[in-house]
């Protein structure tokens, strides 16, 4: 995922922690908060309940695939955290992955169909 399509500071997760709006699934939370830039932007949290350092690193890897592989299919103009929840450790990406898609059209920030020009969500077309 490229760097600009990632929160990387403590106070943009804060803000999205604190003023977004949070959409639970069972295997991952979404808290979401537009941000005003033609990009969207996402941030990953795997608390000590999801595993060791290792199964938490596998989980953000996890997270961090499934909206690379659908980033072109998400609306533009938003900050989203993606907080993982225990079962995901022991899943795989097909789980993230529609787990993800399920969030995402709940949150309405989700397109059935990639933006055309392939600036959706920043440089979505690599």
């Amino acid at each position: 995922m490229e760097r600009e399509n990632r929160l990387r500071r403590r106070a943009d997760f804060a803000r999205v922690r604190a003023g977004g709006t949070s959409y639970p699934h069972r295997l991952m939370i979404l808290a979401v908060v537009p941000n005003g830039l033609q990009l969207c932007r996402f941030g990953f949290i795997t608390g000590r309940r999801v595993g060791n350092a290792v199964r938490r690193n596998r989980v953000r890897r996890l997270m961090r695939e499934a909206v690379r592989k659908n980033l072109a299919h998400i609306v533009v103009g938003w900050d989203c955290v993606l907080i993982a929840r225990e079962p995901l450790a022991s899943l795989g990406l097909p789980a993230a992955d529609g787990a993800l898609v399920q969030l995402l059209r709940t949150a309405n920030l989700w397109r059935s169909t990639p933006a055309e020009d392939r600036q959706a969500c920043g440089k979505a077309g690599r």
